[in-house]
């Protein structure tokens, strides 16, 4: 695709302001735009609450952060309104090229606002936001979120042979996670949660593959994780502690750094787990691993055998796709495929 944009010192805004995994799986595009407009000024949309994926990356000239979940609230709606004037006054005119990877209605709206010359967003993107573009990319459904957002970058005659090293993402240890670290020689990380409630595997499955690991299990997550991470803790006879509610996403992301083996539901942590190449052991049901699982080689997704999965639903009456999998099948599967690693 010709863009006519120059490869001098340019401004390009990206637009990704979420959720957790999916900005993860951005990250491979940000260091393909970043190795081939070497010279150029990036700043980032992203979403108030995830900020600290982003924060210092040296990838990155500045952080545009907007707090989306608040303009949802009707009852905010002349303030929101207010927000967005001074969104779209700060960013009009500001930038020669802007990429919006959410596809929502939200997002294109914000890319229109910038009046920049080029727009680029897919052309199957929702809520008729590629209205808003001036170049429409076919991503495709049925392959995984990075090569989808990659499809962009190529696009841009930015190739995925420039990706210098593929989930670039700023190390900042705290004196707490130092802490834990140096009281566990080894150690695994449990997800538990996950933004669906259909994603979620039975916390006490999570403590019994706890139970008979080798090395203890931290437990992970927000505060509105804290009971599964509880009920983790109560199954894993003494063999793992929760940190749910109690690390910020940049001590999440140190833990997730050199964690023997993560086991998690399809969530955000878990993609964070799979870019630094740890192990994962993903429990999937609604959800499809050639969309969504861990990506990159070495990891051990166990999906649900029923005949409804995946289903790509948020709601269901029974959950059975997650309910199917036993706790000794999975780990059954891990000892048979050597995880984790000795």
């Amino acid at each position: 695709m010709k863009t006519g944009l120059k490869q001098g010192r340019m401004k390009i805004l990206i637009i990704k302001p979420s959720s957790l995994g999916d900005v993860v799986h951005s990250l491979p595009f940000l260091n393909s735009i970043r190795a081939c407009y070497p010279k150029a000024e990036i700043h980032w949309v992203i979403a108030k609450g995830l900020e600290g994926l982003l924060e210092g990356h040296p990838m990155l000239n500045k952080l545009v952060i907007i707090d989306k979940d608040r303009w949802k609230k009707l009852r905010r709606l002349h303030r929101t309104l207010g927000e967005l004037r001074r969104l779209f006054r700060d960013i009009g005119g500001e930038y020669d090229l802007v990429i919006d990877l959410q596809g929502l209605l939200r997002s294109g709206l914000i890319a229109m606002a910038s009046g920049a010359p080029v727009r680029i967003g897919f052309a199957e993107a929702r809520e008729g936001s590629a209205l808003f573009y001036t170049r429409k990319v076919a991503g495709g459904r049925n392959i995984h979120a990075v090569e989808r957002y990659l499809k962009i970058a190529e696009a841009l005659g930015c190739f995925p042979e420039s990706i210098l090293f593929p989930f670039p993402l700023v190390k900042e240890e705290s004196e707490k996670i130092r802490n834990i670290k140096a009281s566990l020689k080894d150690y695994a990380v449990i997800v538990p949660g996950a933004r669906w409630d259909t994603k979620i595997w039975p916390a006490e499955n999570f403590g019994r593959i706890a139970a008979m690991l080798p090395f203890p299990s931290l437990v992970v997550g927000g505060g509105s994780d804290a009971a599964l991470a509880e009920e983790v803790v109560r199954n894993a006879e003494g063999k793992a502690v929760s940190l749910a509610g109690s690390t910020s996403l940049k001590e999440l992301i140190e833990v997730m750094r050199t964690a023997r083996v993560v086991i998690s539901n399809d969530s955000g942590p878990m993609h964070i787990a799979a870019g630094f190449g740890v192990p994962v052991v993903a429990i999937f049901g609604p959800t499809s691993r050639e969309r969504t699982g861990p990506y990159g080689k070495g990891h051990l997704v166990v999906e649900s055998a029923v005949e409804c999965a995946p289903c790509f639903r948020r709601r269901c009456k029974d959950l059975k796709c997650m309910k199917a999998i036993a706790a000794g099948e999975v780990y059954e599967r891990m000892r048979r495929a050597g995880l984790p690693r000795q």
